[in-house]
Protein backbone atom coordinates (compact mmCIF):
# COMPACT_ATOMS: atom_id res chain seq x y z
CA UNK A 1 0.00 0.00 0.00
CA UNK A 2 2.81 2.54 1.03
CA UNK A 3 4.85 1.74 -2.39
CA UNK A 4 1.45 2.03 -4.70
CA UNK A 5 1.33 5.75 -2.65
CA UNK A 6 4.91 6.57 -3.35
CA UNK A 7 4.55 5.72 -6.45
CA UNK A 8 1.27 8.11 -7.36
CA UNK A 9 3.31 10.27 -5.72
CA UNK A 10 6.50 10.31 -7.98
CA UNK A 11 4.45 9.93 -11.08
CA UNK A 12 2.49 13.21 -9.97
CA UNK A 13 5.64 15.08 -9.91
CA UNK A 14 6.73 13.72 -13.58
CA UNK A 15 3.39 14.92 -14.62
CA UNK A 16 3.57 18.30 -13.46
CA UNK A 17 7.17 18.47 -13.89
CA UNK A 18 6.98 17.60 -17.76
CA UNK A 19 3.60 19.93 -18.10
CA UNK A 20 6.04 22.85 -16.55
CA UNK A 21 8.81 22.00 -19.55
CA UNK A 22 5.68 21.57 -22.47
CA UNK A 23 4.57 24.95 -21.41
CA UNK A 24 7.74 26.53 -21.55
CA UNK A 25 8.49 25.70 -24.88
CA UNK A 26 4.87 26.92 -25.88
CA UNK A 27 5.04 29.97 -24.51
CA UNK A 28 8.63 30.73 -25.52
CA UNK A 29 7.76 30.27 -29.32
CA UNK A 30 5.50 32.67 -28.96
CA UNK A 31 7.02 35.74 -27.76
CA UNK A 32 8.80 36.80 -31.18
CA UNK A 33 6.71 38.31 -33.57
CA UNK A 34 7.34 36.70 -37.31
CA UNK A 35 7.89 40.18 -38.23
CA UNK A 36 11.49 40.72 -36.25
CA UNK A 37 14.34 38.93 -38.11
CA UNK A 38 17.26 37.30 -35.49
CA UNK A 39 18.71 39.40 -33.21
CA UNK A 40 22.67 40.86 -34.14
CA UNK A 41 24.34 38.27 -32.11
CA UNK A 42 22.97 35.70 -33.08
CA UNK A 43 24.19 35.82 -36.38
CA UNK A 44 27.50 35.97 -35.74
CA UNK A 45 27.14 32.74 -33.41
CA UNK A 46 25.20 30.63 -36.26
CA UNK A 47 28.35 31.58 -38.50
CA UNK A 48 31.09 30.16 -35.62
CA UNK A 49 29.60 26.76 -36.92
CA UNK A 50 31.47 27.13 -40.22
CA UNK A 51 34.71 28.05 -38.00
CA UNK A 52 34.76 25.96 -35.65
CA UNK A 53 37.87 26.40 -32.94
CA UNK A 54 38.72 26.55 -29.46
CA UNK A 55 38.15 29.75 -29.17
CA UNK A 56 36.71 33.20 -30.81
CA UNK A 57 37.27 36.87 -29.99
CA UNK A 58 33.33 36.78 -28.65
CA UNK A 59 33.03 33.74 -26.69
CA UNK A 60 34.61 30.52 -25.85
CA UNK A 61 33.68 27.56 -28.17
CA UNK A 62 30.93 25.85 -26.92
CA UNK A 63 28.47 28.24 -28.64
CA UNK A 64 29.71 27.26 -31.98
CA UNK A 65 29.28 23.20 -31.32
CA UNK A 66 25.60 23.82 -30.60
CA UNK A 67 25.82 26.18 -33.68
CA UNK A 68 27.24 23.00 -35.51
CA UNK A 69 24.14 21.05 -34.20
CA UNK A 70 21.83 23.64 -35.93
CA UNK A 71 23.61 23.89 -38.98
CA UNK A 72 23.72 20.08 -39.02
CA UNK A 73 19.43 20.23 -38.16
CA UNK A 74 19.07 22.41 -40.98
CA UNK A 75 19.38 26.07 -39.39
CA UNK A 76 16.08 27.03 -39.42
CA UNK A 77 14.88 29.49 -37.09
CA UNK A 78 13.15 26.57 -34.71
CA UNK A 79 16.15 24.97 -34.23
CA UNK A 80 17.80 28.33 -33.23
CA UNK A 81 15.44 29.18 -30.69
CA UNK A 82 15.28 25.71 -29.42
CA UNK A 83 18.54 25.55 -27.72
CA UNK A 84 17.85 28.43 -25.41
CA UNK A 85 14.50 27.19 -24.37
CA UNK A 86 16.11 23.95 -23.81
CA UNK A 87 18.42 25.49 -21.20
CA UNK A 88 15.56 27.59 -19.88
CA UNK A 89 13.44 24.00 -19.57
CA UNK A 90 16.11 22.53 -17.92
CA UNK A 91 17.32 24.92 -15.27
CA UNK A 92 13.64 24.92 -14.21
CA UNK A 93 14.40 20.86 -13.75
CA UNK A 94 17.52 21.56 -12.04
CA UNK A 95 15.20 24.31 -9.23
CA UNK A 96 13.12 21.09 -9.10
CA UNK A 97 15.42 18.56 -7.93
CA UNK A 98 17.21 21.17 -5.39
CA UNK A 99 13.82 21.38 -4.42
CA UNK A 100 13.16 17.76 -3.59
CA UNK A 101 17.16 17.20 -2.61
CA UNK A 102 16.32 19.60 -0.08
CA UNK A 103 13.37 17.85 1.56
CA UNK A 104 10.62 20.40 -0.43
CA UNK A 105 6.76 18.84 -0.72
CA UNK A 106 4.76 19.09 -3.65
CA UNK A 107 3.29 22.57 -3.15
CA UNK A 108 6.88 23.85 -2.97
CA UNK A 109 8.40 21.98 -5.97
CA UNK A 110 5.40 24.30 -7.77
CA UNK A 111 5.79 27.22 -6.60
CA UNK A 112 9.89 26.94 -7.31
CA UNK A 113 9.04 25.74 -11.01
CA UNK A 114 6.51 28.33 -11.09
CA UNK A 115 9.24 31.41 -10.00
CA UNK A 116 11.82 30.04 -12.26
CA UNK A 117 9.45 29.18 -15.23
CA UNK A 118 7.60 32.60 -15.61
CA UNK A 119 10.84 35.00 -15.17
CA UNK A 120 13.21 37.18 -16.80
CA UNK A 121 14.22 33.67 -18.55
CA UNK A 122 11.68 33.49 -21.36
CA UNK A 123 13.69 37.08 -21.86
CA UNK A 124 17.21 35.50 -21.86
CA UNK A 125 16.01 32.52 -23.38
CA UNK A 126 14.45 34.46 -26.46
CA UNK A 127 17.94 34.91 -28.09
CA UNK A 128 20.39 32.20 -29.19
CA UNK A 129 23.23 33.52 -26.79
CA UNK A 130 25.59 32.12 -24.65
CA UNK A 131 23.59 33.48 -21.44
CA UNK A 132 21.08 30.90 -21.47
CA UNK A 133 23.01 28.03 -21.01
CA UNK A 134 25.22 30.44 -18.42
CA UNK A 135 22.19 30.60 -16.52
CA UNK A 136 21.83 26.96 -16.64
CA UNK A 137 25.40 26.11 -16.00
CA UNK A 138 25.44 28.32 -12.23
CA UNK A 139 22.30 26.83 -11.34
CA UNK A 140 24.02 23.06 -12.13
CA UNK A 141 26.77 24.47 -10.20
CA UNK A 142 25.46 25.48 -7.15
CA UNK A 143 23.07 22.02 -7.33
CA UNK A 144 26.14 20.04 -6.71
CA UNK A 145 27.84 22.27 -4.06
CA UNK A 146 24.00 21.22 -2.37
CA UNK A 147 24.72 17.91 -2.89
CA UNK A 148 27.90 17.63 -1.63
CA UNK A 149 27.27 19.58 1.21
CA UNK A 150 24.29 17.13 2.32
CA UNK A 151 25.94 14.01 1.28
CA UNK A 152 29.44 14.87 2.17
CA UNK A 153 30.40 12.76 -1.19
CA UNK A 154 33.06 13.78 -3.47
CA UNK A 155 31.38 12.86 -6.54
CA UNK A 156 29.21 15.92 -6.82
CA UNK A 157 32.30 17.93 -6.38
CA UNK A 158 33.67 16.04 -9.65
CA UNK A 159 30.34 16.68 -11.17
CA UNK A 160 30.49 20.68 -9.75
CA UNK A 161 33.79 20.82 -11.01
CA UNK A 162 33.05 19.41 -14.81
CA UNK A 163 29.82 21.83 -14.81
CA UNK A 164 32.15 24.93 -14.02
CA UNK A 165 34.80 23.50 -17.08
CA UNK A 166 31.34 23.35 -19.52
CA UNK A 167 30.21 26.66 -18.11
CA UNK A 168 33.44 28.53 -18.61
CA UNK A 169 33.80 27.17 -22.09
CA UNK A 170 30.40 28.26 -22.75
CA UNK A 171 31.10 32.21 -20.76
CA UNK A 172 33.90 33.03 -18.60
CA UNK A 173 31.03 34.89 -16.75
CA UNK A 174 30.72 31.75 -14.47
CA UNK A 175 34.02 32.48 -12.84
CA UNK A 176 32.08 34.95 -10.82
CA UNK A 177 30.20 31.88 -9.26
CA UNK A 178 33.27 30.73 -8.41
CA UNK A 179 34.88 33.97 -6.70
CA UNK A 180 31.94 34.10 -4.69
CA UNK A 181 31.97 30.29 -3.51
CA UNK A 182 35.77 30.33 -2.89
CA UNK A 183 35.41 32.80 0.14
CA UNK A 184 31.95 31.24 1.10
CA UNK A 185 33.43 28.05 1.85
CA UNK A 186 36.34 29.41 3.74
CA UNK A 187 34.58 31.05 6.26
CA UNK A 188 32.06 28.31 6.23
CA UNK A 189 32.75 24.61 8.19
CA UNK A 190 32.91 23.35 4.76
CA UNK A 191 36.60 24.54 4.60
CA UNK A 192 37.85 21.61 5.85
CA UNK A 193 37.77 20.10 2.04
CA UNK A 194 40.65 22.53 1.70
CA UNK A 195 42.64 19.43 3.46
CA UNK A 196 41.71 16.91 0.90
CA UNK A 197 43.62 16.04 -1.50
CA UNK A 198 41.30 15.03 -3.65
CA UNK A 199 39.98 18.28 -3.92
CA UNK A 200 43.09 19.36 -5.98
CA UNK A 201 42.82 16.78 -8.52
CA UNK A 202 39.26 17.67 -9.00
CA UNK A 203 41.17 21.30 -9.53
CA UNK A 204 43.64 20.45 -12.05
CA UNK A 205 40.58 18.18 -14.23
CA UNK A 206 39.41 21.60 -14.41
CA UNK A 207 42.34 23.19 -15.50
CA UNK A 208 42.74 20.23 -17.98
CA UNK A 209 39.12 20.47 -19.20
CA UNK A 210 39.48 24.11 -20.45
CA UNK A 211 42.97 23.91 -21.54
CA UNK A 212 42.21 23.94 -25.21
CA UNK A 213 40.73 27.28 -24.65
CA UNK A 214 43.79 28.68 -22.31
CA UNK A 215 45.81 27.70 -24.94
CA UNK A 216 43.97 29.39 -28.30
CA UNK A 217 44.12 32.67 -25.77
CA UNK A 218 47.72 32.39 -25.47
CA UNK A 219 48.11 31.77 -28.89
CA UNK A 220 45.93 34.43 -30.11
CA UNK A 221 47.46 36.89 -27.55
CA UNK A 222 44.63 36.34 -25.22
CA UNK A 223 42.09 38.21 -27.08
CA UNK A 224 39.77 37.95 -23.89
CA UNK A 225 41.72 40.91 -22.20
CA UNK A 226 40.96 42.60 -25.62
CA UNK A 227 37.49 42.55 -25.58
CA UNK A 228 36.85 43.50 -22.16
CA UNK A 229 39.01 46.59 -22.46
CA UNK A 230 36.73 47.53 -25.32
CA UNK A 231 34.20 46.13 -23.88
CA UNK A 232 34.46 48.61 -20.60
CA UNK A 233 35.40 51.42 -23.01
CA UNK A 234 32.10 51.51 -25.18
CA UNK A 235 29.35 49.62 -23.26
CA UNK A 236 30.71 49.20 -18.99
CA UNK A 237 31.36 52.86 -19.13
CA UNK A 238 27.68 53.78 -19.42
CA UNK A 239 26.66 51.34 -16.82
CA UNK A 240 25.22 52.66 -13.41
CA UNK A 241 25.46 50.86 -10.43
CA UNK A 242 22.24 52.11 -8.47
CA UNK A 243 20.82 51.11 -12.22
CA UNK A 244 22.60 47.48 -11.75
CA UNK A 245 21.12 47.09 -8.72
CA UNK A 246 17.53 48.59 -9.61
CA UNK A 247 17.76 46.15 -12.65
CA UNK A 248 18.44 43.18 -10.21
CA UNK A 249 14.63 43.44 -8.83
CA UNK A 250 13.11 43.53 -12.35
CA UNK A 251 14.46 40.11 -13.24
CA UNK A 252 11.97 38.15 -11.29
CA UNK A 253 8.94 40.65 -10.43
CA UNK A 254 6.53 39.38 -8.00
CA UNK A 255 8.92 36.34 -6.72
CA UNK A 256 11.65 38.89 -5.43
CA UNK A 257 10.39 37.96 -1.65
CA UNK A 258 10.91 34.43 -2.55
CA UNK A 259 14.55 35.37 -3.10
CA UNK A 260 14.75 37.17 0.10
CA UNK A 261 12.92 34.48 2.15
CA UNK A 262 15.45 32.02 0.57
CA UNK A 263 18.24 33.94 1.61
CA UNK A 264 16.75 34.41 5.29
CA UNK A 265 16.11 30.61 5.47
CA UNK A 266 19.64 29.96 5.23
CA UNK A 267 20.06 31.80 8.32
CA UNK A 268 17.00 31.01 10.04
CA UNK A 269 16.07 27.58 9.39
CA UNK A 270 17.92 24.87 11.23
CA UNK A 271 17.36 21.91 8.71
CA UNK A 272 19.72 24.56 5.75
CA UNK A 273 22.30 25.59 8.47
CA UNK A 274 24.24 23.39 6.41
CA UNK A 275 23.94 24.90 3.34
CA UNK A 276 24.67 28.80 4.63
CA UNK A 277 27.71 29.31 2.44
CA UNK A 278 25.24 30.23 -0.12
CA UNK A 279 24.28 33.05 1.71
CA UNK A 280 27.67 34.38 1.56
CA UNK A 281 28.59 33.33 -1.90
CA UNK A 282 25.13 35.32 -2.70
CA UNK A 283 26.54 38.67 -1.41
CA UNK A 284 30.23 38.40 -2.57
CA UNK A 285 29.01 37.38 -5.82
CA UNK A 286 26.63 40.14 -6.19
CA UNK A 287 29.10 42.80 -4.73
CA UNK A 288 32.04 41.94 -6.90
CA UNK A 289 29.56 42.51 -9.84
CA UNK A 290 28.40 45.62 -8.56
CA UNK A 291 32.22 46.77 -7.81
CA UNK A 292 33.03 45.79 -11.86
CA UNK A 293 30.05 48.02 -12.57
CA UNK A 294 29.02 44.42 -15.04
CA UNK A 295 26.36 44.18 -17.26
CA UNK A 296 22.82 43.68 -15.05
CA UNK A 297 22.09 40.66 -16.73
CA UNK A 298 25.35 39.13 -15.69
CA UNK A 299 23.82 38.55 -12.35
CA UNK A 300 20.73 36.65 -13.27
CA UNK A 301 22.34 32.89 -12.67
CA UNK A 302 23.23 33.80 -9.37
CA UNK A 303 19.23 33.43 -8.16
CA UNK A 304 16.69 30.74 -9.74
CA UNK A 305 18.74 28.27 -7.16
CA UNK A 306 17.38 30.71 -4.13
CA UNK A 307 14.07 29.85 -4.93
CA UNK A 308 14.47 26.20 -4.39
CA UNK A 309 15.25 27.15 -1.04
CA UNK A 310 12.55 30.27 -0.82
CA UNK A 311 9.93 27.88 -1.68
CA UNK A 312 10.65 25.08 0.69
CA UNK A 313 11.02 27.51 3.53
CA UNK A 314 7.44 29.00 2.67
CA UNK A 315 5.83 25.37 2.35
CA UNK A 316 7.02 24.75 6.32
CA UNK A 317 5.73 28.13 7.46
CA UNK A 318 2.27 27.19 5.59
CA UNK A 319 1.66 24.02 6.83
CA UNK A 320 -0.60 25.41 9.57
CA UNK A 321 -4.02 24.66 8.84
CA UNK A 322 -4.96 28.61 9.19
CA UNK A 323 -2.28 29.47 6.46
CA UNK A 324 -2.90 26.45 3.95
CA UNK A 325 -5.78 28.71 2.41
CA UNK A 326 -2.21 30.97 1.00
CA UNK A 327 -0.52 28.12 -1.20
CA UNK A 328 -2.64 28.20 -4.20
CA UNK A 329 -2.60 31.88 -3.35
CA UNK A 330 1.19 31.95 -3.75
CA UNK A 331 1.14 29.85 -6.91
CA UNK A 332 -0.91 31.89 -8.54
CA UNK A 333 0.35 35.57 -8.15
CA UNK A 334 4.00 33.75 -8.76
CA UNK A 335 2.55 33.16 -12.30
CA UNK A 336 0.67 36.16 -12.58
CA UNK A 337 4.00 38.44 -11.40
CA UNK A 338 4.83 37.64 -15.47
CA UNK A 339 1.71 39.05 -17.08
CA UNK A 340 3.44 42.55 -17.59
CA UNK A 341 6.86 41.36 -18.17
CA UNK A 342 4.68 39.36 -20.79
CA UNK A 343 2.98 43.23 -22.02
CA UNK A 344 6.90 44.95 -22.09
CA UNK A 345 9.70 42.65 -22.14
CA UNK A 346 9.10 41.07 -25.76
CA UNK A 347 9.09 41.64 -29.18
CA UNK A 348 5.45 40.20 -29.45
CA UNK A 349 4.09 43.66 -30.73
CA UNK A 350 4.74 45.52 -34.25
CA UNK A 351 7.56 48.16 -33.91
CA UNK A 352 4.33 51.02 -34.27
CA UNK A 353 3.23 49.86 -31.20
CA UNK A 354 6.51 50.63 -28.86
CA UNK A 355 6.35 54.15 -30.96
CA UNK A 356 3.02 54.73 -29.84
CA UNK A 357 3.59 53.76 -26.01
CA UNK A 358 7.13 55.26 -26.09
CA UNK A 359 6.27 56.78 -22.61
CA UNK A 360 5.34 53.55 -21.09
CA UNK A 361 9.02 52.17 -21.57
CA UNK A 362 10.71 55.36 -21.29
CA UNK A 363 9.63 55.24 -17.46
CA UNK A 364 11.05 50.79 -17.31
CA UNK A 365 14.14 52.56 -19.01
CA UNK A 366 13.93 50.22 -22.06
CA UNK A 367 14.64 52.88 -24.40
CA UNK A 368 18.56 53.39 -23.31
CA UNK A 369 20.91 51.42 -25.22
CA UNK A 370 24.31 50.19 -24.13
CA UNK A 371 25.88 53.62 -25.54
CA UNK A 372 24.00 55.70 -22.97
CA UNK A 373 21.64 57.04 -25.29
CA UNK A 374 17.67 56.42 -25.83
CA UNK A 375 15.92 55.66 -29.32
CA UNK A 376 12.14 54.90 -30.16
CA UNK A 377 13.08 50.93 -29.84
CA UNK A 378 14.63 48.97 -27.36
CA UNK A 379 17.62 48.10 -28.51
CA UNK A 380 17.52 43.95 -28.96
CA UNK A 381 14.67 44.88 -30.94
CA UNK A 382 15.96 47.36 -33.22
CA UNK A 383 18.54 44.69 -33.57
CA UNK A 384 15.59 42.30 -35.13
CA UNK A 385 14.88 44.31 -38.05
CA UNK A 386 16.57 45.31 -41.72
CA UNK A 387 18.70 42.06 -41.63
CA UNK A 388 17.20 40.23 -44.65
CA UNK A 389 16.58 43.29 -46.76
CA UNK A 390 20.18 44.23 -46.16
CA UNK A 391 20.85 40.74 -46.93
CA UNK A 392 18.53 40.28 -50.24
CA UNK A 393 20.18 44.16 -51.21
CA UNK A 394 24.00 42.52 -50.96
CA UNK A 395 22.67 39.75 -52.84
CA UNK A 396 21.42 42.18 -56.04
CA UNK A 397 24.67 44.09 -55.88
CA UNK A 398 26.69 40.64 -56.22
CA UNK A 399 24.61 39.73 -58.81
CA UNK A 400 25.40 42.95 -61.01
CA UNK A 401 28.64 42.49 -60.45
CA UNK A 402 28.70 39.06 -62.04
CA UNK A 403 32.13 38.01 -60.81
CA UNK A 404 31.92 36.24 -57.13
CA UNK A 405 35.05 34.39 -57.50
CA UNK A 406 36.56 37.91 -57.37
CA UNK A 407 34.27 39.84 -55.21
CA UNK A 408 34.78 40.79 -51.63
CA UNK A 409 32.09 41.45 -49.67
CA UNK A 410 33.12 44.11 -46.50
CA UNK A 411 31.00 44.78 -43.37
CA UNK A 412 31.18 46.91 -40.56
CA UNK A 413 29.85 44.93 -38.10
CA UNK A 414 29.70 41.69 -37.61
CA UNK A 415 25.47 41.65 -37.45
CA UNK A 416 25.87 42.90 -41.00
CA UNK A 417 28.43 40.03 -42.02
CA UNK A 418 26.21 37.67 -40.13
CA UNK A 419 23.12 38.50 -41.33
CA UNK A 420 24.08 38.27 -45.10
CA UNK A 421 25.92 34.50 -44.41
CA UNK A 422 22.77 33.52 -43.19
CA UNK A 423 19.96 35.06 -45.26
CA UNK A 424 22.39 35.34 -48.80
CA UNK A 425 20.64 33.13 -51.49
CA UNK A 426 24.06 33.30 -53.59
CA UNK A 427 26.36 31.86 -50.99
CA UNK A 428 28.12 34.67 -50.11
CA UNK A 429 30.81 34.57 -47.65
CA UNK A 430 30.66 38.45 -45.94
CA UNK A 431 33.48 39.59 -43.65
CA UNK A 432 34.12 42.38 -41.55
CA UNK A 433 37.19 43.72 -39.17
CA UNK A 434 34.67 43.29 -36.12
CA UNK A 435 34.45 40.49 -33.75
CA UNK A 436 35.35 36.78 -34.85
CA UNK A 437 35.11 38.08 -38.58
CA UNK A 438 38.75 39.38 -38.51
CA UNK A 439 39.77 35.93 -38.53
CA UNK A 440 37.59 34.49 -41.44
CA UNK A 441 39.04 36.45 -44.31
CA UNK A 442 39.82 34.07 -47.06
CA UNK A 443 42.94 35.76 -48.49
CA UNK A 444 44.13 33.10 -50.71
CA UNK A 445 41.63 34.75 -53.15
CA UNK A 446 42.39 37.52 -55.31
CA UNK A 447 39.80 40.01 -55.19
CA UNK A 448 39.68 43.22 -57.72
CA UNK A 449 36.14 43.95 -56.80
CA UNK A 450 34.64 45.35 -53.77
CA UNK A 451 31.24 45.58 -51.92
CA UNK A 452 31.51 47.32 -49.01
CA UNK A 453 28.68 47.63 -46.12
CA UNK A 454 29.46 50.77 -44.34
CA UNK A 455 26.79 52.50 -41.46
CA UNK A 456 25.15 55.55 -42.38
CA UNK A 457 27.05 58.20 -40.59
CA UNK A 458 30.30 57.36 -42.80
CA UNK A 459 28.26 57.33 -46.34
CA UNK A 460 30.10 60.26 -47.78
CA UNK A 461 33.70 59.36 -46.14
CA UNK A 462 33.28 55.99 -47.54
CA UNK A 463 33.14 57.34 -50.91
CA UNK A 464 35.64 59.75 -50.49
CA UNK A 465 38.19 57.38 -49.41
CA UNK A 466 37.58 54.53 -51.24
CA UNK A 467 36.37 55.46 -54.54
CA UNK A 468 39.88 56.96 -56.16
CA UNK A 469 40.78 53.32 -55.70
CA UNK A 470 38.76 51.66 -57.76
CA UNK A 471 37.73 52.46 -61.63
CA UNK A 472 34.26 52.21 -60.72
CA UNK A 473 32.25 53.18 -57.66
CA UNK A 474 28.60 53.32 -56.85
CA UNK A 475 25.77 53.38 -53.83
CA UNK A 476 23.39 50.68 -54.74
CA UNK A 477 20.88 51.11 -52.12
CA UNK A 478 20.77 51.36 -48.27
CA UNK A 479 18.48 49.60 -45.14
CA UNK A 480 14.99 51.83 -45.33
CA UNK A 481 13.50 49.95 -42.67
CA UNK A 482 13.40 53.37 -40.09
CA UNK A 483 12.76 50.99 -36.96
CA UNK A 484 15.90 49.04 -37.86
CA UNK A 485 19.48 50.04 -35.83
CA UNK A 486 20.47 49.26 -39.09
CA UNK A 487 18.85 52.06 -40.72
CA UNK A 488 20.55 54.15 -43.43
CA UNK A 489 23.08 51.35 -43.95
CA UNK A 490 24.59 51.88 -46.89
CA UNK A 491 25.60 49.35 -49.80
CA UNK A 492 28.54 50.22 -51.85
CA UNK A 493 29.77 48.80 -55.11
CA UNK A 494 33.37 48.90 -56.10
CA UNK A 495 34.79 47.20 -58.84
CA UNK A 496 37.87 47.19 -60.49
CA UNK A 497 40.66 48.12 -58.02
CA UNK A 498 43.63 49.82 -59.16
CA UNK A 499 45.61 48.51 -55.87
CA UNK A 500 45.95 44.98 -54.55
CA UNK A 501 42.62 44.58 -52.38
CA UNK A 502 44.46 41.61 -50.60
CA UNK A 503 47.18 43.62 -49.24
CA UNK A 504 45.49 46.64 -48.26
CA UNK A 505 43.27 43.85 -46.28
CA UNK A 506 46.03 41.81 -44.75
CA UNK A 507 47.49 45.41 -43.72
CA UNK A 508 44.83 46.56 -41.62
CA UNK A 509 44.38 43.10 -40.48
CA UNK A 510 47.42 43.54 -38.79
CA UNK A 511 46.86 46.71 -37.72
CA UNK A 512 43.80 45.77 -36.02
CA UNK A 513 44.89 43.17 -34.42
CA UNK A 514 47.41 44.59 -32.98
CA UNK A 515 46.50 44.38 -29.09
Amino acid sequence: MKSNIINSDTSTKAIILFSFIILKFLIQYSLILPEYDLQRDEYLHLDQANHLAWGYLSVPPVTSWISYIIKLLGNSVFWIKFFPALFGALTTVVVWKTIEEIGGNLFALILGASCVTFSVLFRLNTLYQPNSLDVLCWTLLYFFIIKYTRQQQLKWLYYAAITFAFGFLNKYNIAFAIIGLLPAFIISPERKIFLNKKLYFILALVFVLILPNLLWQYQNNFPVIHHMKELTDTQLVNVNRLDFIRSQFLFFPGTNIIILIGLYSLIRYEPFKKYRLLFWSFFITLGVFIFLKAKDYYAIGIYPIYFAFGSVYIAHLLEKKSLKILKPICIILAIASFIPMYLVAFPNRSPQYYITHKETFHKLGMLRWEDGKEYPLPQDFADMLGWKELAAKVDKAYLQINDPAQTLVLCDNYGQAGAINFYSKHGIHAVSFNADYINWFDLHKKYIHLIRVKNHSERNAELKETSPLFKKSVITDSVTNKYAREYGTTIFSFTFSNIDINQRIQKEINEEKNW
